[in-house]
């Protein structure tokens, strides 16, 4: 019944796919009260499949197809497949440049709302198998999910629901249709780590729209590919709600499951070509104020999506109009840094090459990244009085370890000392989310003399928050969580020196 109430795809019990683990879902009894509520939202944790998503980081959106040979933004579903023909495509030069720039996944649109597929698929003339790229014969797909296996990382698939080629969109044929080339997709490609949904629904070339079976999909995923997260439209990852690179500044992994009701989905979700991606980011999702009202609560993380062009697919005239490595450093801090992973679009041009300004400004990214992460000035400099054990626990770059605590509710205090004063202008705080995602609002402070002074605050932390501020010298420095559900866990500190290009 849980799975009817949220994803209200299937009828029958017999076909229900296995939506959420025994960790990642709990329901509300109408007898708990607010302290139950609160104590039942910190013991969720996500799946091992939702925790492999978080770890990645950085995830590359690859936005390739008719659209970028007709320079559009969305097909029509008209197009001639002759238009699709590059001539130098090289999948391992766009799987290279993304593991350089350290995204450890692509996701790659092997079908847009326009129906034509990268993979000759037989269940549409509408694909590559009619096109003069490699007369024929070529298989995209195939290309950039072996260049991901050979530099070891990550893939997965786009899907679009929406067709606008398809003869059967806003018909019954139509499921087994979109069934159909789902399962080509998900058994001739060896593993997908991760199947993206948008949601998207107009009007097909009957003047239709379609009843999308969900729990179809669903079930067919966990099935042939259980290891894949399903995004978006899906139970394991949900939108943050802008298409900006912004997350929250407090981002709750746990949230009531209304969340992920399909139809909440699909009412924000594309339906016409003139669709503008609107910032539907609610300030909060998941505060006791919001999941005391809850009748269910899950584990349902952020992902925050951004074109590295104002664009999704390559366009000639905004080559000069790339975001620079300081824009997309600030975009990291402020998605990754704010428990979410960013989803990043890199569209390849005509020719099928990652452009060189795309390059250019992806290594300037890594570069200020690289130096100023390379050297947790906390751990290099603290003094380890009495052989206190606790302090490897968040200097260790585990995150499976985790300072141990006694007290309920915050009002923690983890104090360090350094050999000496050190200059630093950026923090970072994770949590152990085997534990849960508990943290609810902390300082962090540095000793001046005798008194304490406030150097950055905030509220969740998650998997990872990153804080900048004005560069602060000291040798005493100390983190006082001062609200939290039951005991934090808490599982590395660190403080940098931001480095710029």
């Amino acid at each position: 019944m849980i799975i009817i109430i949220l994803i209200g795809a299937c009828s029958s019990l017999k076909s229900q796919a296995q939506i959420f683990d025994k960790n990642n879902y709990i329901k509300i009894k109408p007898s708990d009260d607010s302290i139950a509520i609160v104590h039942k939202a910190a013991r969720i944790t996500p799946s091992a499949r939702q925790l492999r998503w978080q770890e990645l980081e950085l995830t590359a959106f690859i936005h390739f197809g008719m659209n970028t040979f007709t320079n559009k933004e969305w097909g029509d579903g008209t197009e001639n497949p002759s238009l699709f023909n590059p001539k130098k495509l090289d999948a391992r030069q766009w799987v290279k440049v993304c593991k350089e720039a350290g995204f450890k996944q692509i996701i790659l649109t092997a079908k847009h709302h326009d129906g034509f597929c990268l993979w000759p698929s037989k269940y549409t003339e509408h694909s590559v198998k009619n096109s003069p790229w490699k007369g024929g014969k070529g298989d995209v797909v195939k290309e950039v999910a072996n260049a991901c296996k050979e530099f070891g990382i990550g893939f997965g698939v786009y899907l679009s629901p929406w067709d606008r080629n398809s003869e059967y969109f806003g018909s019954m044929k139509y499921n087994d249709f979109f069934i159909n080339q789902l399962t080509e997709l998900l058994t001739n490609y060896g593993q997908i780590d991760e199947v993206w949904f948008d949601g998207a629904n107009g009007e097909g070339p009957s003047g239709k729209k379609q009843v999308y079976e969900y729990n179809r999909w669903y079930e067919l995923i966990r099935k042939l590919q259980p290891k894949a997260t399903i995004a978006v439209s899906g139970p394991d990852v949900r939108w943050v709600g802008t298409e900006t690179g912004y997350g929250r500044e407090t981002e709750w992994s746990v949230v009531p499951a209304n969340e992920l009701s399909t139809e909440k989905i699909a009412d924000n979700s594309q339906k016409k070509v003139e669709f503008a991606p609107r910032d539907l980011m609610s300030k909060d999702l998941g505060s006791r104020a919001k999941i005391v009202k809850a009748k269910s609560l899950v584990w349902y993380p952020a992902e925050i999506d951004v074109s590295i062009r104002p664009g999704w697919f390559y366009h000639p005239s905004e080559d000069n109009k790339v975001k620079t490595p300081e824009k997309l450093t600030d975009i990291y801090y402020s998605s990754v840094g704010r428990n979410g992973v960013l989803l990043l679009n890199i569209p390849p041009t005509t020719d099928g090459l990652i452009s060189e300004s795309d390059i250019k400004s992806l290594n300037g990214f890594r570069y200020q990244l690289n130096k100023t992460f390379r050297t947790n000035l906390l751990a290099e400099g603290v003094k380890n009085e009495n052989n206190n054990r606790d302090i490897n626990t968040v200097l260790d770059n585990k995150p499976n370890t985790f300072w141990p605590t006694k007290t309920k509710n915050g009002n923690v205090i983890i104090e360090f000392k350094m050999n000496k004063a050190k200059n630093f202008d950026v923090l970072l705080l994770q949590e152990n989310l085997k534990i849960g995602q508990r943290v609810e609002q902390f300082v962090f402070e540095y000793k001046d003399g005798a008194s304490w002074k406030v150097i950055t605050e905030g509220t969740t932390i998650g998997f990872k928050r990153l804080l900048r501020f004005p560069q602060v010298t000291a040798s005493q420095v100390r983190l006082r969580i001062l609200s939290s559900r039951l005991n934090p866990a808490i599982s590395e500190i660190g403080l940098y020196k931001q480095v710029s290009l």
